[in-house]
């Protein structure tokens, strides 16, 4: 039967593209966000083609097998039509997009999806990621290398293990159904949102209540707010609910929207200078494919990183603990430069060092018993030298024991 509750579908190119290659498709059963990679043309065009070839599920299935089946041979169609446009448009090879899609049948979602942009649920309070992206930060989490927190900004983030391409007609998607019910509300969006927007602040985004339309661009907003460094689209998708909207009319979004359909956008030209020769406008792709082979050599990248932070921070420690041995070494040598005459327990004696010390480390230690018995000494001058006299030389310090043992010869 025809999906009952309320959709919204929206676009952006975000602040730092120059144009966008995302898609977005919001219809009566059907649900697809693509996430299109390769260039000024070729993401635009991929994201397209997987829209076009997927809009004709947009009806009901009576059952949920038979939705399954019919979103994996659309999605190897479209692979197809990758391939086949590459053939024609040689430049545009390297292409691709993601691709998470979702139709309702009765009271269930089948889901397909292959790439990093995301699928969540939010039901009873509460925001679940349903899909797992296909990217190379994903494996190190999955390993215990990373953590999520880490994934997000790891600088490989965007390195994607999977995609539909232009180069395998075979694709290996995720596939699954689950249960859904009224109350639901199911988010699609491409890495434009997730990759800046964070799930504590979706999840309070989802559960305002507002009709889909408007929590759609309050979500935007957010991306925007938080620099939008690549294309924004979302999909928001509530079952039942309290904003029930009925349409025949499918939302189309994105690159998908041209109203010529699929039209491949001349390449711009190159402008050279002696500075930067044959430099293109700033729009990379946002997303690699990687070759198979290439995953080894990214972990052991990412390996060697971790053994670089790791040295670098050892390095760091050693050198402040250098620092701090080298400061406290120059210092020890500086009180070893001063003399004072205080008194052991019945002596006077001249010490070299300074009268302090550092917890249990004395600062001074016995130079020379001068052999002047304290109890020769008037009260006066015991209690002083007990209570220490500061010398600025050796000689000087000798000069102070002169003094004294004249008074001690006065006061024998």
């Amino acid at each position: 039967m025809v999906f009952q509750g309320s959709s919204a579908a929206i676009s952006h190119t975000g602040k730092v593209r120059s144009n966008n290659q995302d898609s977005g498709y919001a219809g009566s059963n059907l649900f697809v966000v693509a996430d299109g990679m390769g260039g000024h043309a070729g993401g635009d065009v991929a994201s397209s083609l997987a829209i076009s070839r997927l809009e004709g599920l947009d009806r009901p299935f009576d059952s949920t097998s038979e939705a399954e089946r019919a979103l994996r041979d659309a999605i190897s169609d479209a692979a197809v039509d990758l391939v086949d446009t590459v053939g024609v448009r040689p430049e545009l090879a390297g292409m691709g997009t993601t691709v998470s899609a979702l139709i309702m049948v009765d009271d269930y979602a089948v889901i397909a999806h292959i790439g990093d942009s995301r699928i969540y649920l939010y039901r009873d309070g509460a925001l679940t990621q349903i899909t797992t992206d296909h990217t190379f930060v994903q494996r190190l989490v999955d390993s215990g290398r990373i953590t999520p927190e880490e994934a997000r900004y790891h600088p490989r983030r965007s390195v994607l293990m999977r995609v539909l391409g232009d180069m395998d007609t075979d694709p290996e998607l995720d596939t699954f159904i689950m249960p859904t019910q009224p109350g639901d509300r199911w988010l699609l969006c491409s890495d434009g949102l997730s990759g800046v927007v964070d799930d504590p602040h979706t999840s309070k985004a989802l559960g305002l209540g507002l009709a889909p339309g408007r929590t759609a661009d309050n979500l935007l907003k957010q991306a925007l707010d938080g620099g939008a460094p690549d294309n924004v689209t979302i999909v928001i998708v509530d079952v039942g609910g309290q904003h029930p909207l009925f349409s025949g009319t499918p939302t189309i979004v994105g690159s998908a929207s041209n109203p010529v359909g699929v039209e491949v956008p001349a390449a711009a030209p190159r402008r050279s200078s002696w500075l930067h020769p044959n430099r293109q406008a700033a729009n990379e792709p946002t997303h690699f494919e990687p070759a198979p082979e290439f995953l080894e050599e990214l972990i052991e990248e990412d390996r060697r990183r971790a053994r670089r932070r790791r040295v670098g921070w050892i390095a760091g420690v050693a050198l402040v603990l250098v620092i701090i041995a080298g400061a406290a070494w120059i210092g020890y040598q500086w009180t070893q430069t001063r003399y004072y005459v205080g008194a052991d327990e019945d002596t006077v004696v001249i010490y070299q060092g300074v009268q302090q010390s550092i917890g249990p480390i004395s600062l001074s230690t016995p130079y020379e018993d001068t052999g002047i018995p304290l109890d020769s000494l008037s009260d006066f001058a015991r209690a002083t030298v007990e209570q220490t006299i500061s010398a600025n030389s050796l000689s000087h310090a000798r000069q102070i024991v002169s003094g004294i043992s004249d008074l001690a010869g006065g006061g024998g």
